[in-house]
């Protein structure tokens, strides 16, 4: 199939030129309307982060997602310059507590854990924050 990407700012109005993206790869890989939805929640989840999170207030920064496609599934890589962050060490949120109980934070990351079958994060030599998600594709047999 065929590897795609797209750069944005760290700006969350960015946000509906990667819902484009995401549609246009999860088209082409053939997913249905219900799994580019979750892929889209996924995703968007790990890229809000990084565009709320990896770059101090103010400051300029870019996001890049690449989507890596083939007969088993999706791979989505969001790669960021700024402050090291590793999601995949964030505690499992304790969905049985209740919203007052329940710490800030840390459901971006569960939603991915739940959508994605796997999740890697990288700390590159070159400064770069690399988190590597993959939703593998059942096509049906007919």
């Amino acid at each position: 199939m065929a590897y795609s990407k797209i750069a944005l700012p760290n700006d969350i109005k960015a946000l509906p030129q990667l819902f484009e993206f995401i549609d246009r790869m999860s088209e082409e890989a053939g997913l249905d309307m219900a799994e580019t939805m979750q892929v889209n929640l996924a995703v968007e989840e790990a890229v809000v982060n990084v565009m709320n999170y990896a770059y101090a207030e103010g400051q300029a920064g870019e996001v890049e997602i690449g989507c890596d496609t083939d007969e088993c599934g999706m791979t989505f890589t969001v790669k960021d310059s700024g402050v090291p962050f590793d999601p995949t060490e964030k505690e499992e949120a304790d969905t049985t507590l209740g919203v007052e109980e329940r710490p800030i934070g840390g459901l971006g990351i569960h939603i991915v854990r739940q959508i994605m079958d796997s999740i890697t994060y990288e700390r590159t030599a070159d400064g770069h924050n690399v988190l590597t998600m993959r939703k593998k594709i059942e096509k049906l047999k007919g």
